[in-house]
């Protein structure tokens, strides 16, 4: 009879235990790899939200236009067979002033001044396209609620909503030799809301941000028969305008 060995016991399971361990080794090889591959992110302003009111800049693109309702004229004594206003890109620098009331919810107003130039557009099927033009500058003021996302590191989302009051400042009309004015009141309130991303760096905030405005005043004035025989198709002007926000804070 064969003498039994401790060792024998595990002849039979050798090559088992050898690709376990290999296996181990490897899986534990990865694991430290894994760990020596994550690298530090910097958190930037870590106690930017202890401070309750912020203040900034900004820059802005708005894309406007007038959302044009008809009069009856329109249809009985226009001779035009399209009358609508297309959108035209204008300019807007104004400042940022941010208070937190929660954790997740702010107070913020934009003061700027805009420029635009807003236009009427008479296509007729005889005759040249017919242009009036509103070209002015605008004070606004706009008070929004701002609801912020969780910050994670240096990026979170926000939404907001509110309502603008806007001055006309200055006004430049252009006219066309035959034709007569774009008539416009000087005052409008509109509703704003939209969606931002802020963006953490060492020393500042950027917030890139998409904002839609619409206006609720009737702006057009009614003018003289006598002397603005076109207009007398227009029932209605309201604003319209989606602006892209550079936000510097």
């Amino acid at each position: 009879m064969d003498t039994p060995y401790v060792r024998h016991l595990l002849y039979l399971h050798r090559k088992k235990i050898a690709l376990t361990a290999l296996l181990l080794a490897l899986w534990a090889g990865e694991t430290v790899q894994a760990q020596s591959t994550v690298r530090y992110r910097r958190v930037h302003q870590e106690g930017y939200d202890d401070k309750v009111v912020h203040y900034g800049f900004l820059f802005a693109l708005p894309v406007t236009r007038f959302n044009v309702k008809y009069s009856d004229a329109y249809v009985t004594q226009d001779s035009a067979y399209q009358l609508y206003s297309p959108s035209k890109a204008g300019f807007r620098v104004g400042f940022v002033m941010n208070a937190a009331m929660t954790e997740h919810w702010d107070v913020r107003m934009t003061p700027a001044i805009s420029l635009y130039g807003r236009t009427l557009e008479y296509k007729y099927a005889n005759a040249p396209t017919r242009k009036e033009t509103r070209e002015s500058a605008w004070l606004e003021l706009p008070i929004l609620l701002k609801y912020k996302s969780q910050r994670r590191h240096n990026t979170r989302m926000y939404a907001l909503a509110g309502i603008s009051l806007g001055i006309e400042t200055n006004v430049r009309r252009r006219e066309v030799t035959g034709s007569s004015r774009l008539l416009t009141k000087n005052t409008d309130v509109a509703v704003e809301y939209g969606v931002g991303l802020e963006q953490f760096f060492e020393f500042f905030k950027f917030a890139p941000e998409l904002r839609f405005s619409h206006g609720l005043v009737n702006l057009f004035e009614q003018p003289n028969v006598n002397v603005n025989q076109y207009n007398q198709s227009v029932r209605r002007l309201n604003t319209h305008t989606v602006s892209l926000y550079l936000n510097f804070e």
